[in-house]
């Protein structure tokens, strides 16, 4: 056979484009391989971040009924250590869930459970605790205006998921806003509560005592029979004050709207909404919820203004009571 340079060279040449094709097909089966395994990463990470911020939604949520119980429940005089616990592992379960440590859906399923059945196990000792404290208090609205705002909180951070980075940020601006508005509403209820468990005096009834030890009734006297005042009061029964030492104050108020007080003979000051009042006397008495008696007998040392002086009872951050006396 004759020898062919050409064809030799086209030989070669048609072997070459061969194996470039096969690692052009390698190489773009290797590249759509990657860019399936891309896909896939990245539709777990958005699976995982939406997971993620549903199972925080909740646990806030959750953190926020327990301070609510744990508030309530210490007003009643109940057990809340089993709150206190659940709150303390709440609060490393969100901050599990902020670093990612070991996350599992199921995992997080299955606690977010527990804490919802102990909720529920706290709802039942409440209506125990309100029944025994004498306490009837509709809260049918108030649950359903806090499950709404949960519901609304859950919706709000999963379609802050598809949104931009800028509106993710409004919305946890607004779910913020909102806690801090069910906090203020707590403190309201907390307020209710103590005011609830005040003291109240009734009957008050105040005599003037001359410097003979004759003692006259009726609400007006004149000055010169005015030596002494004597102030009587009852307490108020109430099932849900605790049954402990108290300190009332009492405050004379004379015609010119000055308070009547000595320091060298017992007066001083108390904090009443958040600013020093003056008081006249003061006295300890432990309440035992029997509508007890309650006396105060005041010595000025000098003569009374003529005019109306008016008498304010308090005791633990309340005005109590009150009452009125004429001098002539």
């Amino acid at each position: 056979m004759e020898y062919n340079p050409n064809r030799q060279s086209e030989n070669k040449l048609k072997i070459a484009v061969g194996v470039l094709g096969l690692l052009a097909l390698a190489l773009g089966f290797l590249y759509f391989r990657e860019r399936q395994n891309n896909h896939k990463v990245q539709d777990i990470s958005t699976t995982q971040a939406k997971e993620l911020l549903t199972a925080n939604t909740k646990l806030d949520s959750i953190e926020n009924q327990l301070n609510n119980k744990i508030i309530e429940i210490k007003k009643l005089g109940g057990n809340v250590e089993e709150l206190m616990q659940a709150k303390t592992q709440l609060q490393a379960d969100k901050l599990a869930l902020q670093k990612m440590e070991g996350f599992s859906v199921k995992k997080y399923e299955s606690k977010i459970k527990e804490y919802m059945t102990l909720l529920g196990e706290k709802d039942v000792q409440l209506v125990t605790l309100r029944k025994e404290n004498g306490i009837l208090v509709a809260k049918n609205d108030s649950l359903s205006k806090e499950t709404k705002n949960l519901l609304e909180g859950i919706s709000f951070a999963q379609k802050a998921l598809s949104d931009s980075a800028t509106t993710f940020t409004i919305r946890q601006k607004e779910l913020a806003e909102r806690a801090r508005d069910a906090e203020n509403r707590n403190r309201d209820l907390s307020e209710k509560v103590s005011q609830a468990a005040s003291l109240r005096a009734e009957s008050v009834n105040i005599y003037a005592i001359s410097t003979k030890g004759k003692e006259s009734d009726g609400g007006v006297y004149k000055s010169k029979k005015v030596d002494k005042v004597r102030i009587t009061f009852y307490l108020q029964e109430n099932a849900i004050t605790t049954r402990e030492a108290k300190t009332i104050y009492l405050k004379i108020i004379d015609p010119a709207g000055a308070a009547v007080a000595d320091m060298a003979t017992g007066s001083g000051t108390f904090s009443y909404k958040g600013k020093e009042t003056t008081y006249t006397a003061k006295q300890k008495i432990t309440f035992d919820n029997s509508h007890q008696s309650v006396e105060f007998v005041y010595s000025r040392g000098q003569a009374y203004k003529e005019g109306k002086h008016i008498v304010e009872l308090y005791a633990e951050g309340y005005r109590i009571g009150e009452g009125v006396f004429d001098v002539k």
